[in-house]
């Protein structure tokens, strides 16, 4: 798999939100963004690693990131997600998975033994001007928060 790296300019997209409005990353200029990919809203990895994120939206708010969550998932799959662990950044839907495929996170994967096409577990730090600063490729997903933290931190 081939994702973005550090240094490259970050796609522009507009995908719809849990609300169904749209959303871009265009909006966010001037804020750090934290894109985080995940692959199904309310399975056990994604609502610890969603937690861990909204546990720490202070110290986040603080270092100015903006943090959207993109799966998969159909919108109407999202607020629920958000209602049940009080989520408090924005979830995005790509279901064609077309930012999976411009963000490189789009492939193969295998899951007890079977071998699929999904999305994978990475994260995109992308600057006040949007150029990715930072990829996370390397967590578990009780710890992305910390990780990126300790990141933001330096």
């Amino acid at each position: 798999m081939n994702y973005l790296a550090e240094g490259s300019t970050a796609p522009e997209f507009s995908i719809p939100d849990q609300n169904g409005e749209p959303c871009s990353l265009s909006q966010f200029k001037g804020k750090k963004v934290l894109v985080y990919f995940y692959p199904k809203a309310m399975t056990p990895g994604c609502t610890v690693q969603a937690q861990g994120l909204r546990d720490t939206k202070a110290e986040l708010d603080a270092a100015n990131v903006v943090v959207l969550g993109i799966s998969p998932d159909p919108v109407k799959r999202l607020p629920k997600f958000i209602e049940r662990d009080n989520l408090n950044f924005t979830l995005l839907s790509d279901e064609d998975h077309a930012v999976a495929d411009k963000f490189g996170v789009w492939g193969p994967k295998k899951f007890m033994g079977r071998e699929f096409d999904g999305i994978h577990r990475i994260s995109f730090l992308i600057d006040e001007n949007g150029v990715v600063e930072k990829v996370f490729d390397k967590f578990k997903t009780k710890d992305h928060h910390e990780v990126v933290l300790e990141y933001l931190k330096g």
